[in-house]
């Protein structure tokens, strides 16, 4: 089976061809949609494609999408890139929407934009955790995700990198990897964490860190989220910003490479997936977000991709850290929501006056 992704870059587009294999089994759980189309289905939904927006990991796509092919007959085209390129895109095509499902960035990045979003909540939501439950009606939460470091194990060397603090070595310099937050929810997310941390009780402490850690950037920063662990797995860069689902997927896929929750503390953040207003293929998009949340699926990715699931039947990976095992920040989604435009200009300012 072929899939085509598109990378969308802030210059230009590359297309790539990427091969997946579909799972073998076909037997659908007890809380998915059906394949087989309802007499008011045939009625309503005709369409067998789905355009899935998405920055989600490569190998997480490649386990997802051919299961979800295989249980509805649905075609799925995926799109890659940012959250924060990905919903630029979503409100230029807002008069007529080319994408039905984005798929990715966090709740604070998301949450608002509803008006780029369907109301719609998951035939699965009275089996999500409380604190990931669709409280806004059009963001559904599919598995929960700390931020993390990721360290090159082979060019780190003696340099020790437990949490934030150590990324001010001198000896990092220019060898970090940090995700544009104006295009990445991630980028974004690490931004508040910091500032929930290290600013604990003082904003101005949390920046005063962040120019200091802009001026050990040497003036890179990276146009996505996934170009992190890729960087950081190819030797280009030591260490990178990142969060845990991206980061052990370059671990399972044999990179020399190790996650480092920060000693500072974690904000554990909910993926999410949510339906693009005025979709094309509306019932197709809402099989996705039932599929997404459905026991099969968070326990075949949960023992797949050691990804953490959203539903209260699922149990945690085996080989991740416990959330018990470090440091978690409770987000404070009111302050994020308030404040994100305003951190992203700060960062702005900071970054270029360096």
């Amino acid at each position: 089976m072929k899939k085509t992704f598109v990378l969308l870059l802030t210059s230009c587009m590359i297309l790539l061809s990427v091969g997946c294999t579909s799972a073998t089994s076909s037997k659908t759980g007890s809380d998915l949609n059906s394949a087989s189309p309802t007499k008011e289905d045939a009625k309503t939904e005709t369409s067998k494609s789905l355009v899935v927006y998405t920055a989600t990991a490569t190998d997480v796509m490649n386990i997802v999408i051919p299961e979800f092919e295989a249980k509805t007959g649905v075609k799925v085209e995926v799109v890659t890139a940012g959250t924060g390129e990905l919903l630029k895109r979503i409100e230029a095509e807002q008069a007529k929407p080319l994408g039905d499902i984005e798929w990715g960035g966090t709740v604070s990045v998301i949450a608002p934009k509803p008006q780029l979003f369907e109301p719609y909540k998951s035939v699965n939501e009275s089996n999500i955790i409380v604190s990931a439950k669709n409280a806004e009606g059009m963001i559904t939460r599919n598995n929960i995700i700390p931020m993390v470091l990721l360290v090159n194990k082979k060019l780190v060397g003696d340099i020790k990198i437990e949490g934030y603090a150590d990324l001010l070595n001198p000896k990092l310099k220019g060898k970090i990897a940090f995700p544009d937050p104006a295009k990445s929810s991630t980028g974004l997310t690490h931004i508040e964490n910091i500032l929930q941390t290290i600013g604990a009780g003082d904003e101005n402490k949390g920046w005063d860190y962040i120019k200091s850690l802009t001026k050990n950037l040497d003036g890179k920063l990276l146009a996505s989220s996934s170009a992190v662990p890729k960087g950081v797995a190819d030797g280009e860069y030591v260490v990178g910003f990142t969060h845990e689902e991206l980061a052990s997927a370059a671990v399972r896929q044999g990179s020399p490479v190790e996650v480092v929750y920060m000693k500072e503390g974690a904000i554990v953040s909910p993926g999410t997936v949510q339906i693009i207003k005025g979709a094309k293929n509306m019932e197709n998009a809402k099989k996705f977000v039932d599929f997404l949340t459905s026991k099969e699926l968070q326990s075949l990715t949960a023992a797949k991709l050691n990804m953490r699931a959203s539903r209260t039947d699922v149990p945690a990976p085996a080989g991740l850290k416990q959330v018990t095992e470090f440091k978690i920040v409770q987000e404070d989604l009111k302050s994020a929501l308030a404040n994100n435009q305003a951190w992203l200009d700060k960062f702005k300012e900071v970054y270029t006056s360096n």
